[in-house]
């Protein structure tokens, strides 16, 4: 058991310390972006220098930045934005890594979220982008205001979002055997024409390994999909309480957290949840002969916070049929003949997935007045998708779970 420290929440004062007993490890949070602050990365490799050192059980305080890097860190926020440029080479900000002490490769790191304190400001974007942007077209952007209560946006009027703070981003560095796997396998499924994300050097830090003029800027890992290392894992669950634990693939893992979410539903579907920047103090513990991570993160905590933040809902299923002659986008680089013939798909989660979210953005629009767009974003960050069933051929199901409580008189 890992013992939980009482936090003084005026540690941002806290002069920053490199692996002292019983002090606050502070890690990132200076400069203006993530190229100019020497506790923040945005790309993965053995390689990245290690800055800062931790005892197992220390408490270590992440001063973390959005996943666009456009907000800043916590303490400089004063005034709301009013628009935010796009920077693709900038996602995902992490602060970190961090050397954990004791540390060996081959062991499992355990590490536990104490307390997250979001910014004042966060954005959610949808339209081109995310799970359906073919369903929902043109560019929109919501700005929130947030508190340690509730996030609302003149952009979205009429709902208020709980707070529901997590890290999309917790990871450990990858070793020269993971480094080189995943480039291998994701580079074939690029020759196939599937959609990944690789290496890319512009706006990479660090720059000196990373970026264009760096000594290997074809071999660090972007940060888009969630690996066996962790990464942007985006499961909303990974809330204050909850312990992840996450394979350590070279001495002292390199453990890096990010991308912090104010809320969002399970799917993230407009590609966006709240996204804001955020403090997040955690501690960690060394386990030897853990558990087999080669598949994923495990993770554990209380049961509330699988619950949805309302007392009332409303929930549209889906099944994998579709229009005959038309193809799932996500099925194009296969160009098969047979897929546009059908009508019903066999057992295929991500059709049914479709079908229940676009349901629900349709009731969302004629139940209450909203365009696509903004229903495109409320269920990005309250709506959350579930399978429902996997083994009743050939229809597995889906559920869109829309949690009524967000809405309040003031709508559209």
């Amino acid at each position: 058991m890992i013992k939980i420290i009482k936090l003084v929440f005026c540690v941002a004062m806290v002069t920053p310390v490199f692996g002292a007993e019983n002090t606050i490890l502070i890690v990132g949070g200076t400069g203006g972006n993530c190229i100019e602050d020497p506790g923040c990365i945005n790309r993965l490799h053995p390689d990245i220098p290690i800055n800062y050192r931790a005892n197992p059980g220390q408490t270590i305080l992440f001063r973390a930045r959005d996943a666009n890097d456009v907000l800043g860190a916590i303490e400089v926020q004063e005034t709301e934005p009013e628009t935010l440029e796009r920077n693709f080479g900038a996602v995902h900000p992490m602060s970190g890594p961090v050397y954990i002490e004791g540390a060996d490769s081959g062991d499992v790191l355990k590490v536990t979220i104490l307390n997250i304190d979001p910014g004042k400001y966060g954005f959610t974007r949808g339209g081109s982008g995310g799970f359906v942007p073919d369903l929902v077209g043109g560019e929109f952007l919501a700005v929130w205001r947030l508190n340690r209560e509730f996030a609302e946006s003149d952009d979205i009027p009429g709902i208020r979002i709980p707070n529901a703070s997590f890290p999309g981003v917790v990871s450990v560095l990858p070793g020269s055997v993971q480094l080189a796997d995943i480039l291998q396998r994701e580079q074939q499924l690029a020759n196939a024409g599937g959609q990944v994300s690789l290496p890319y050097a512009e706006g990479a830090s660090p720059q000196s390994l990373c970026g264009p003029d760096g000594s290997a800027p074809n071999e660090c890992l972007r940060t888009i999909p969630p690996r066996e290392h962790g990464g942007n894992m985006d499961i909303r669950y990974l809330q204050a309480g909850v312990s992840i634990y996450l394979p350590c693939y070279i001495d002292g893992c390199g453990l890096t957290l990010g991308d912090l979410h104010y809320a969002q539903g399970d799917g993230e579907v407009s590609g966006t949840a709240i996204e804001m920047s955020a403090n997040v103090w955690v501690t960690t513990e060394i386990i030897k002969n853990g558990p087999d991570l080669s598949r994923g993160p495990h993770y554990e905590g209380m049961s509330k916070v699988l619950d949805i933040p309302s007392r009332r809902f409303y929930a549209v299923t889906g099944i994998p049929v579709k229009n005959p002659g038309a193809a799932p986008p996500d099925m194009s680089y296969l160009n098969s003949d047979v897929v546009p013939g059908l009508s019903n798909l066999s057992n295929d989660i991500n059709l049914a997935a479709r079908n229940a979210l676009d349901g629900i953005i349709e009731y969302i629009v004629s139940e209450y007045g909203y365009d696509r767009n903004q229903a495109y974003v409320i269920a990005s960050v309250a709506v959350d998708l579930r399978i429902s069933q996997l083994v009743d051929s050939p229809n597995v199901g889906v559920t869109a779970l829309l949690p009524l409580d967000i809405f309040n008189d003031q709508r559209p």
